[in-house]
């Protein structure tokens, strides 16, 4: 009962950035994402042209703050702008032994078939949902 005072005292609640929330996270968002492309005829076609790409970078936001749950928000999104930014840019190569990578199923949705522009800018904009999402659920606020 003290806890419970001190924390309503500070106004603020800090969850400690558990790793199983990260997990169930992650699935969600990998499940969104899934669902969005599965049903991308019916959503409308701003949403079902950029939800995946968008979805995919809230996954690996999520996914590297599961893996590093020590590190600071900072370092999640620098990570994470990096390794999405670098799997972007990294289909710019299109070598045979990679694009056989690529046409398949997990190699398609892990490595991407083709560099977009328009793919970077939803990668930015997935990462900040991963923030947004992680300063919702770690950090809450009572007032």
């Amino acid at each position: 009962m003290r806890k419970l005072g001190t924390l309503l005292k500070n106004k603020e609640c800090n969850f400690g950035r558990s790793r199983i929330i990260y997990l169930l996270l992650t699935l969600t968002t990998m499940c969104f994402g899934l669902v969005s492309r599965k049903y991308i005829n019916y959503l409308p076609s701003f949403i079902g042209k950029y939800a995946g790409d968008t979805l995919w970078a809230t996954m690996v936001y999520l996914g590297l703050a599961f893996l590093f749950n020590r590190f600071n928000i900072r370092k999640i999104t620098i990570f994470s702008l990096i390794f999405s930014y670098g799997i972007e840019i990294s289909q710019l190569y299109q070598g045979e032994w990679i694009n056989k990578i690529r046409n398949t199923l997990i190699g398609a949705l892990i490595l991407g078939r083709g560099f977009l522009f328009s793919d970077l800018i939803c990668y930015t904009v997935g990462i900040f949902i991963g923030i947004i999402i992680d300063k919702l659920i770690f950090r809450i606020k009572f007032d």
